[in-house]
């Protein structure tokens, strides 16, 4: 059974910077997709980036050149480092992991591995 465990999020003033860390385990396959999703109050969980298994990234338009998604060598870690974030950035964040392709701006309807959110708020 795959496990995630997100890093605590934490809170920052617009401009600033935070990065995520999903610890993945129980599982050695190394073909998973995995992607950060966010949640916002009153809105729907929604990919804002996205990580194939052969590197492969893809992002939301309002986080492309903020954002950056990557996994460390051994692809058992996975990152999202966040900068010049903006107040709208302040949601809670999941990690999750999929052996089919997650897509940024995707909901993640059908995807079996998550991890339990972390909340990330961004003041102005």
């Amino acid at each position: 059974q795959v496990q995630l465990v997100e890093s605590e999020g934490g809170s920052v003033q617009a401009g600033g910077s935070l990065r995520l860390s999903c610890a993945r385990s129980g599982s050695t396959y190394a073909g998973y997709s995995m992607g950060w999703f966010r949640q916002a109050p009153g809105k729907e969980r929604e990919c804002v980036a996205a990580i194939q298994s052969d590197g492969t990234t893809d992002y939301i338009e309002s986080v492309k050149g903020r954002f950056t998604i990557y996994k460390d060598g051994a692809k058992s870690t996975l990152y999202l480092q966040m900068d010049n974030m903006k107040v709208e950035d302040t949601a809670m964040y999941y990690c999750a992991a999929d052996i089919v392709s997650i897509r940024a701006g995707s909901f993640g309807l059908s995807i079996p591995y998550w991890g339990r959110g972390t909340q990330v708020t961004v003041s102005s």
